[in-house]
């Protein structure tokens, strides 16, 4: 038996699947620059990127010239909003996203609303999902470009992706979505979404952190943002971590396999994991849809407790956070609990439960006692009192 605590910080990041380390280690033999094919060694590499670069791109319902590889969903979020926003006509300078993005967006957004844009920031349903008719108001002929989250990354609602594209379309705005949290909760389908740009990471879908990649419907419409080579079709230069994008390549496969499967069983247990949740505490509170949630995604709250000191007193059982990891400090509320509307005493009881493709139904139940114990422990019932 293991003597580690269970994982479910899957939201986080994903533990490497052992047939990605397989790939992973195998490909580090390709040591050749795989933008040379002057001789058998870059060869070999170039014709591995080939291979992955059409893996990741089945994954998403894309041409495989349509992708580009990155160094994750940060990298290609930013190339897709400061590369578009680089060639914006002059007619279109307004950028609208919501207020519960990723840091990588919101932050993105905020520093080209600071160099001549209209940064607009849309608050949400309490629900976490956007309002539609706003987003209408909000999207008009000066648009540039509209990014919206896939799958939220803290409390896993699911935009209403489709509604969001018409709106774009009929105002011949740009769609980007991140949808780093997508790929084995929900099938993603950049035709079916009806997406221009759309960023993935590899490290979200039991692949190599380091790598990511961006598609794009139209190289046309952005330019690059960072100079030093043509590679990637002059739009990311730099050479290419070959090992990492085969590992980044085997994951998208698996995922594109195995994803029913994998969001049958996360849905499966992320319900089992409410139901007790529930039994224990009739006043724990949900956030986020109950109707539009991605499986193995949980974000709740017991009262009186708060989200850091949970997260530390089951910390031996069971891995747990509180929110993003990139952002995450001790007492400060989410911004996206802040945008539902969550009252502070209720925001700062949140933690989030990221189920996974190797969690079990043992830990489930392992995480529903840890969640028991620390809810009865003397210290708990002095501050619920």
């Amino acid at each position: 038996m293991s003597d580690q605590p269970i994982y479910l910080d899957c939201q986080s990041t994903t533990p490497l699947d052992p047939r990605v380390a397989n790939a992973l280690v195998g490909a580090f033999d390709l040591f050749g620059n795989p933008h040379g094919r002057q001789h058998s060694f870059a060869r070999k590499a170039a014709d591995a990127v080939d291979v992955a670069r059409h893996q990741v791109a089945s994954l998403v319902g894309a041409y495989p010239h349509r992708i580009v590889f990155t160094s994750g969903a940060t990298e290609s979020c930013n190339l897709a909003l400061r590369g578009v926003a680089a060639k914006a006509p002059s007619r279109r300078r307004r950028i609208v996203t919501l207020a519960t993005e990723h840091a990588a967006v919101l932050e993105t957004v905020a520093d080209i609303g600071r160099h001549g844009f209209d940064a607009v920031v849309l608050p949400v349903a309490a629900n976490g999902i956007v309002e539609l008719d706003r987003l209408e108001d909000a999207v008009d002929d000066s648009t540039l470009v509209v990014s919206v989250m896939a799958v939220n990354n803290e409390i896993g609602v699911i935009q209403p992706l489709q509604e969001i594209a018409g709106i774009c379309q009929r105002n011949g705005a740009l769609f980007h979505t991140d949808a780093t949290q997508a790929p084995s909760r929900i099938p993603v389908d950049v035709d079916d979404w009806g997406v221009d740009l759309l960023s993935l990471s590899s490290h979200k879908l039991y692949g190599p952190k380091g790598v990511g990649t961006l598609y794009l419907a139209d190289d046309s419409v952005l330019l690059p943002i960072h100079t030093g080579g043509g590679q990637e079709r002059g739009l990311r230069p730099g050479t290419l971590p070959t090992p990492l994008i085969c590992g980044f390549g085997e994951a998208a496969e698996i995922a594109t396999d195995e994803q029913q499967a994998d969001a049958a069983r996360m849905a499966t247990l992320s319900a089992k994991l409410r139901r007790g949740i529930e039994a224990m505490a009739a006043d724990a509170v949900f956030f986020g849809s109950d109707d539009r949630r991605a499986p193995g995604t949980l974000s709740f709250g017991f009262r009186g407790i708060s989200g850091d000191h949970l997260v530390a007193m089951v910390e031996s059982d069971i891995a747990i956070s509180t929110g993003a990891a990139c952002s995450s400090a001790s007492g400060a509320v989410s911004h996206v609990l802040a945008a539902l509307g969550c009252p502070r005493e209720a925001a700062s009881t949140a933690v989030r439960v990221g189920i996974g493709r190797f969690t079990s139904d043992d830990g489930i139940n392992a995480a529903l006692a840890a969640f028991r114990r620390a809810t009865r422990t003397p210290d708990t019932e002095r501050r619920q009192a």
